[in-house]
């Protein structure tokens, strides 16, 4: 196994995580808070995904699935198209509503269809390149890949852990 080989299977186990979470929920559901400052499931899956979207689309040099493939649009979110969730206030967040579980998915497949391209044609040697250059030290893209995957699983942890609660 290589290196993105491993990177792709992370990126498949958050992929398959985001569809269970998801599976039977309806837009209610979906924009639910237990606490009233709480992420909802909806906006944390749509946050997850967008966060991988930027992020790769970033070091690939492609445009995002987000607005060059029409999901902007098809969501109708009361958020800029650059958004993606980080740095959002609790209002901002209240706001992701009548999103329904299959649109989630459906972009959480673009985006990862995408993702899994990019790996499939990176070559090892590429992990080591900077990225950014504004942290010291300077980001390659094995370090911000493996960022996204941790932030991935941290949110869709979240999502799971909401939709337990909510069922119980």
């Amino acid at each position: 196994m290589t290196s993105t080989d491993l990177l792709a299977d992370a990126f498949g186990r958050i992929r398959e995580t985001v569809l269970e979470v998801l599976d039977g929920l309806d837009e209610e559901q979906l924009a639910e808070r237990v606490g009233p400052h709480a992420n909802p499931i909806g906006w944390l899956v749509w946050h997850l995904t967008r966060i991988q979207d930027d992020h790769v689309a970033d070091v690939a040099g492609t445009e995002h699935v987000w607005t060059g493939d029409g999901w902007y649009e098809r969501f109708g979110l009361p958020y800029p198209p650059s958004a993606h969730g980080y740095g959002q206030s609790s209002r901002q967040v209240g706001q992701f509503r009548g999103v329904s579980a299959e649109l989630l998915a459906g972009y959480h497949e673009a985006v990862h269809a995408r993702t899994v391209a990019f790996l499939d044609g990176l070559k090892a040697s590429e992990l080591s390149r900077i990225v950014d250059d504004s942290w010291d030290p300077p980001v390659t893209l094995a370090v911000r890949l493996v960022s996204v995957v941790a932030d991935d699983l941290q949110h869709v942890g979240q999502a799971a852990y909401v939709r337990g609660l909510l069922s119980g």
